[in-house]
């Protein structure tokens, strides 16, 4: 689903314009943007959580030289999705 399809689909189910829409999901992306540039985390109950996590130093090779060469620690985004969102996806797990 492209940036658009999405827009439509959020306008179509909330009653509002594209253009209303195209805002509301513009604001979202830039609020949880900035929450994640300052270190904090935004739970959305059901859907899930968004955070940093760091990475460490390592070492990789280069597919092309197959040389080694060194990756700096750098700060991830990351996505834990909620219950709800794992079991519309997933399906319900079964218990034994």
């Amino acid at each position: 689903m492209t940036k658009g399809e999405l827009v439509a689909e959020i306008a179509k189910k909330a009653g509002l314009s594209k253009a209303a829409a195209e805002k509301a999901l513009n604001a979202f992306v830039e609020t949880v943007t900035g929450a994640l540039k300052k270190k904090d985390k935004v739970a959305i109950a059901g859907f899930g959580i968004f955070s940093v996590a760091k990475r460490k130093a390592r070492t990789g090779i280069n597919p092309l030289t197959k040389e080694k060469i060194k990756i700096p620690a750098q700060t991830v985004p990351k996505f834990k999705p909620g219950k709800e969102l794992k079991e519309a996806v997933g399906g319900k797990k079964k218990k034994k």
